[in-house]
């Protein structure tokens, strides 16, 4: 087994190595980036109009771009799931273990690669919200608090995505498994209030791990009240981690038996 330090240096290099095959596949990563952006537009001049978000919005891109933000990490990380399936289906990871790098690190640099992706496309989205409109309030530490949530949901999106990864046999699988972890946004306030749903969608909706994570950063960014709900969106995103980073570690046992 590698020590640290070793596994370091080798998550390092697998780091560079994504990030080089990110250059190279830049069509996946605009993708990645336009779809938020488009989602986002479509939302707010095609429908947000007719959407009722309350008395507490000037108008509707301030309600919006929160959600858009989590929807940009959804789709960013998912791409790391097709990433970790055609390493295993093209066989570099053979080559990669008879190199004495451990699975962990070779998981970490896909990970830490659509960290990189996912916050050069998160704050691609945010110039374009401030350019149609979003005025955000955020104090300093709202600021950091802000900055904390995404990047802990981002990392934790992403280890899940390489679990997914690992389970698929196929990259298409792979893309399409992501599909269900891109809809979460959906079923929650990202894009209209959860009152507005119906009563039978109100539990899920109010206590699924994105709900508070979309309430911790519209709340952050436009100075409003937001109590512990930071600290439940970041409790989900530890859980969520742990567990992402425990499945992977079993998955890749067995599939590199």
């Amino acid at each position: 087994m590698s020590d640290a330090p070793g596994a370091l240096t080798h998550a390092t290099v697998m780091t560079g190595r994504s990030l080089l095959i990110s250059r190279r596949n830049i069509d996946a990563v605009i993708t990645s980036m336009m779809l938020p952006i488009m989602l986002m537009l479509i939302f707010v001049y095609f429908f947000g109009g007719a959407i009722d978000t309350g008395a507490a919005y000037d108008s509707y891109v301030m309600y919006v771009v929160p959600g858009v933000l989590f929807l940009c990490a959804g789709f960013g990380s998912a791409t790391t799931a097709v990433a970790v399936s055609e390493d295993m289906k093209g066989g570099i990871i053979d080559r990669f273990r008879s190199l004495d790098i451990g699975g962990m690190p070779i998981l970490a640099g896909h990970v830490v690669a659509s960290t990189v992706r996912n916050l050069v496309s998160t704050t691609l989205v945010f110039a374009v919200a401030v350019l149609i409109g979003f005025r955000p309030a955020a104090t300093p530490a709202g600021w950091l608090a802000v900055a904390g949530v995404l990047l802990a949901y981002i990392v934790a999106l992403s280890w899940i995505s390489a679990a997914i990864g690992l389970l698929a046999r196929t990259p298409e699988a792979a893309g399409g498994f992501t599909f269900f972890m891109s809809f979460l946004p959906y079923p929650s306030s990202a894009f209209v209030p959860v009152d507005s749903m119906p009563g039978w969608l109100h539990g899920f909706a109010d206590h699924q791990p994105v709900t508070p994570a979309i309430e911790s950063l519209r709340g952050l960014l436009l100075d409003q009240p937001v109590g512990n709900t930071p600290w439940t969106a970041l409790a989900w995103a530890a859980g969520i981690l742990l567990v992402a980073v425990a499945l992977s570690g079993v998955l890749f046992r067995v599939r590199t038996r």
